[in-house]
């Protein structure tokens, strides 16, 4: 399972694009709240992860923020999108 969260991790880090904690959730065929527990530590790298309603990570002060975060007001909402460009 941590393989397939770094991998997702990974992904997001890459097209520098928030992504609900529901999708990356539904990907992996969890619940939120699990997901958010394997996903570990806040750190930039994981701040990609959101909450659906506000787009912000949840609990993250600013500093651990990626830089970047607000690049864009895309974020991804559905697993398919997940699922089909990682192939999981």
């Amino acid at each position: 399972m941590q393989e397939k969260i770094i991998i997702i991790r990974d992904y997001i880090n890459q097209v520098k694009t928030r992504c609900t904690y529901n999708a990356a959730a539904q990907a992996l065929g969890v619940k939120p709240a699990e997901f958010k527990k394997l996903l570990g530590d806040r750190k930039p790298e994981n701040s990609w992860f959101v909450n659906t309603g506000a787009g912000e990570p949840v609990g993250y002060v600013d500093a651990e923020k990626h830089p970047e975060l607000y690049r864009t007001k895309r974020i991804i909402t559905s697993a398919e999108v997940l699922t089909r460009n990682l192939d999981l």
